[in-house]
C-alpha cells in the first residue's frame, strides 16, 4: 500500500487531469501525458516539483495502486508498447486507487484494540477488497465502487466510534464541517469526528488531535506546528504532505515528517 514509482508506468502523470492553479503550473487533460514525464516513466523535475509550480504532485499518493495496475492487472505491458490498452489502463487506475485506499484504512482499523467488536467484519471487508483488486480490468471497470466504498465507510465509522468513545469528553461531531481558515490554535480536539472536514489553512498550532478521526479531512496548508497527532485515526501521508508543520509536531509512528516542514 505504498507507491513504487519504479514499477509503475507513470499512471498518475497520465491518467489523471489537473488544472492550472497554485498546485499545478499548467492544464492537463485525463489521458494526456504530463510534459515532465520521461520515456522511462519517471518525472523529469521530481526534485524541483514545488519550485516549478507542481506542489500538487508532491502530495499525491496512489497507495500502491499504480504498480498493481501496471504489473498485475496489465501484466507488465505498458501503454506505450501497447497503445490499445491505454484508455482501459487509465480508467482502471482511479478505481484501483480507491480500493487500495480502503485497504489502507481497513488495515489500520484492525490494529485498534477498542475496535475489536468489529474486527471480524473488518477482516471480511479487507479480504473482499483484496479479492476485488485481483479482478480483471473489465471487472474493475464494472465494479460499483460507490456502493463498496459506502459499505466500508460505514464499517470504518463504527470502528472509529468504538475508539473515540473511550475519550473523556470527546470533541463534537464536525464531520464535513467548513473550518477553512478556522482559528483552532491549541484546541482540544481529542476524539473529535473530523471526517471530511475542510481544514484548509486552519490554524491548528498546538492543537491536540489525539484519536481524532481525520479520514478524508482536507488539511491543505493547515498549520500543524506543535500539534499532537499521535493516535489520530486514518491520517495519511498525503494529508500531512499537504499541510504545514515543524519539528515539534507529534506524528503517528507509521508516518513520516514531510521534508518541506
Amino acid at each position: 500500500m505504498r507507491s513504487d514509482c519504479g514499477n509503475c508506468f507513470g499512471l498518475c502523470c497520465v491518467a489523471l487531469p489537473f488544472a492550472a492553479s497554485s498546485d499545478f503550473a499548467a492544464d492537463k487533460d485525463a489521458g494526456q501525458p504530463c510534459t515532465n514525464l520521461r520515456a522511462d516513466f519517471r518525472c523529469g523535475i521530481h526534485t524541483q516539483l514545488r519550485q516549478r509550480g507542481f506542489a500538487g504532485c508532491t502530495v499525491f499518493d496512489c497507495f500502491g495502486a499504480g504498480q498493481r495496475v501496471s504489473q498485475v492487472t496489465f501484466g507488465g505491458q505498458d501503454w506505450r508498447q501497447a497503445p490499445g490498452t491505454a484508455r482501459q489502463m487509465f480508467d482502471v487506475f482511479p478505481v484501483m486507487r480507491q480500493l487500495h485506499e480502503l485497504l489502507r484504512y481497513l488495515t489500520e482499523a484492525l490494529t485498534l484494540p477498542p475496535a475489536r467488536p468489529v474486527h471480524g467484519e473488518l477482516r471480511r471487508a479487507l479480504e473482499r477488497t483484496q479479492r476485488l483488486t485481483a479482478g480483471s480490468a473489465q471487472e474493475l471497470l464494472e465494479l460499483d465502487m460507490a456502493a463498496h466504498r459506502g459499505e466500508v465507510s460505514a464499517l470504518l465509522l463504527r470502528a472509529s466510534e468504538l475508539v473515540r468513545a473511550r475519550v473523556p469528553g470527546r470533541g463534537k461531531d464536525r464531520r464535513g464541517a467548513d473550518l477553512i481558515g478556522a482559528d483552532l490554535k491549541a484546541a482540544d480536539l481529542r476524539g473529535a469526528n473530523l471526517r471530511g472536514a475542510y481544514l484548509i489553512a486552519a490554524d491548528l498550532k498546538g492543537a491536540d488531535l489525539r484519536t481524532a478521526d481525520l479520514i478524508g479531512a482536507d488539511l491543505r496548508d493547515a498549520d500543524l506546528s506543535g500539534a499532537d497527532l499521535t493516535g489520530a485515526l486514518f491520517l495519511t501521508q498525503p494529508q500531512l504532505d499537504a499541510a504545514k508543520g515543524d519539528a515539534t509536531t507529534k506524528l503517528p509512528s507509521a508516518l513520516t515528517r514531510p521534508r518541506h516542514w
